[in-house]
């Protein structure tokens, strides 16, 4: 099983992909941000699935896009941080998507949302996806990092 412990330290690492930083609005977590602050989600999903697209990783990058646009709209809805920071890299076979909010507190858990729930699936996808791609997903640095490793075995 992948693992949060990848071995390959972040100052050694050849198959960085992605590192971006941007900062959104002061708002309390749970409360809806500003469209600017949504309009980051999709700016997140393109860049993720053109640079996985334009490192022949195309056959894992309709799955790492929903991991990504799940994990940053967490980290902005949910975490009361300003400032975020999305990582892609690839090492030993594996696709490590980090999402750090610089906030730490209780970890996120997959819910099981009632049928007519319109929201609290998204870490059950993530999930489901890790899970599905033989990798595993979790949070470190005290709950300011969420995590998903995909195995990149079937590319």
């Amino acid at each position: 099983m992948i693992g949060p412990a990848s071995q390959c330290p972040t100052a050694t690492r050849a198959g960085g992909l992605v590192e971006e930083h941007f900062s959104i609005t002061k708002h309390s977590p749970g409360e809806r941000p500003p469209p600017v602050d949504e309009s980051r989600v999709r700016a997140m999903r393109l860049v993720t699935r053109e640079r996985l697209t334009s490192r022949g990783l195309t056959c894992v990058a309709d799955d790492a896009t929903l991991v990504v646009s799940e994990l940053i709209t967490n980290a902005i809805v949910h975490s009361g941080g300003r400032h975020i920071r999305l990582t892609l890299d690839v090492c030993n076979g594996v696709l490590r998507i980090r999402v750090h909010d610089g906030v730490a507190g209780p970890r996120p858990t997959a819910q099981c949302p009632e049928d007519d729930d319109e929201h609290g699936r998204g870490l059950m996808l993530v999930r489901e996806i890790a899970r599905s791609r033989q990798g595993a997903w979790g949070v470190s640095d005290n709950g300011a990092t969420t995590w998903c490793e995909l195995s990149l075995v079937a590319c």
